[in-house]
């Protein structure tokens, strides 16, 4: 049995960059994982560490939109009715949470977030010798109808309140920004102060080397083997048992279900995405990520080739993998961007969880000592794994983490 200050579950971003803190305090961690580190959500997102992103996840509403979905037309949203069915009592939550007051907290808390991401990325990547993934380009989104252009007024609007940097660009313009695109009939918005990276995974995996270059452990293991003794905690793994008077659950999507064990309850929606790798047509390029508003879909330039990650599609997290969503986003790519032929691997899935306040869980578990949270970033796990991992670090050693975090606390929850 190895016996370690902290058990992190979990080696997705959220949950190396914890370790990563948390190893950087000086304190003994094992990082225990099913598969190897940033496997899961972290390897197939867009890569973009967003400055923007102030409201919540935008469910749709208009006629139109319920149609094209109920019709299984939409390429921005895809559901199974049975999965829709069961997330009702989470949207009961999710619509009492975003009145005006609920949005305007979020907006305030979500700047306090996005504010310091950049920072903590470069903090340890510069560590983990992972600088050359990053760029410093911005990121595109692009709107085909004035309706949904206006729709993302409130998203401007706080901008303009914290002072966040952007541009509204349409035909030349756009051009300007990224030449490749089909501009005509296009408006855009381009966020300068926005990063991305050319390979998501990669960076987790320097971030784990660096982890276990500094006397980390990294062990293949079931979360849900975990037990609770009388003096802390044990998991057996593979290769040998693990004791530790602290644990930490960052393990995604699978982090509400493994907090039943203890009998606390987490209003988590699950979503679901795809992405595929393309070539551009010849003489084409692509600078930065590129969203497609009204059709939900993201180009991002990666280190093997043009990623296109998909919309959300409402199912259950274990369900049989269905990309008819991609087959439909790269019909609609080709309308403003040369895409080229298909890069022969098999697409990707995975899934994202969302809390109905669209903000993290991070902080002491409500019944449990020595039992912590760090998950449900929703779409933006990426773009706050690292600040996340060191404000649960400041936390585990009672350090003041600079703002206030009561808005993120498992508490929260407690009926």
């Amino acid at each position: 049995m190895h016996q370690v200050d902290v058990i992190v579950l979990g080696a997705g971003i959220v949950g190396v960059s914890t370790a990563v803190h948390l190893r950087k305090r000086g304190l003994s961690v094992a990082l225990i994982d099913r598969r190897h580190p940033g496997e899961e959500a972290s390897f197939g997102n867009a890569g973009l560490i967003a400055r923007n992103g102030f409201c919540p996840i935008s469910l749709p509403r208009r006629s139109a939109d319920l149609i094209d979905i109920a019709l299984k037309q939409s390429t921005a949203f895809h559901c199974d009715y049975g999965a829709m069915v069961r997330l009702a009592p989470w949207l009961r939550h999710y619509f009492r949470h975003n009145g005006r007051g609920g949005i305007q907290h979020l907006a305030r808390m979500m700047e306090r977030l996005r504010a310091q991401s950049a920072r903590e990325h470069h903090v340890l990547a510069a560590r983990a010798n992972a600088e050359r993934f990053y760029r410093k380009s911005g990121w595109l989104q692009v709107y085909r109808s004035e309706a949904t252009f206006r729709a993302d007024e409130r998203e401007r609007h706080y901008a303009r309140i914290f002072g966040i940097d952007y541009r509204e660009l349409s035909g030349g313009d756009l051009n300007s920004v990224e030449p490749g695109l089909k501009s005509r009939d296009l408006t855009g918005v381009y966020w300068p102060e926005s990063e991305s990276v050319s390979n998501p995974a990669g960076v987790v995996e320097a971030l784990w080397r660096y982890f276990i270059q500094e006397g980390g452990i990294f062990l293949n293991g079931d979360a849900f083997a975990l037990e609770q003794r009388r003096l802390g905690w044990r998991i057996a793994t593979a290769r040998k048992g693990v004791a530790g008077r602290q644990v930490v659950v960052a393990l995604g999507t699978w982090s509400a279900g493994f907090a039943m064990r203890f009998r606390e309850q987490f209003p988590m929606a699950i979503t679901r995405g795809y992405h595929g790798h393309f070539r551009p047509r010849s003489g084409a390029s692509l600078s930065r990520p590129v969203m497609d508003v009204d059709h939900g879909y993201t180009l991002s330039p990666m280190e093997g080739g043009i990623r296109l990650t998909t919309g959300l599609e409402i199912a259950d997290r274990d369900a049989i993998a269905n990309p008819i969503q991609l087959e439909r986003a790269e019909k609609r790519v080709r309308d403003i961007f040369p895409l080229g032929g298909g890069v022969p691997d098999a697409p990707w899935m995975g899934s994202r969880g969302h809390m109905p306040d669209s903000l993290p869980v991070i902080g002491a578990s409500a019944s449990r000592p020595g039992l912590w949270y760090n998950f449900g970033h929703g779409g933006a796990g990426f773009t706050l794994g690292p600040l996340s991992g060191r404000i649960l670090a400041d936390m585990i050693t009672e350090r003041d983490a600079g703002f206030d975090t009561a808005p993120l606390s498992p508490l929260r929850f407690l009926t």
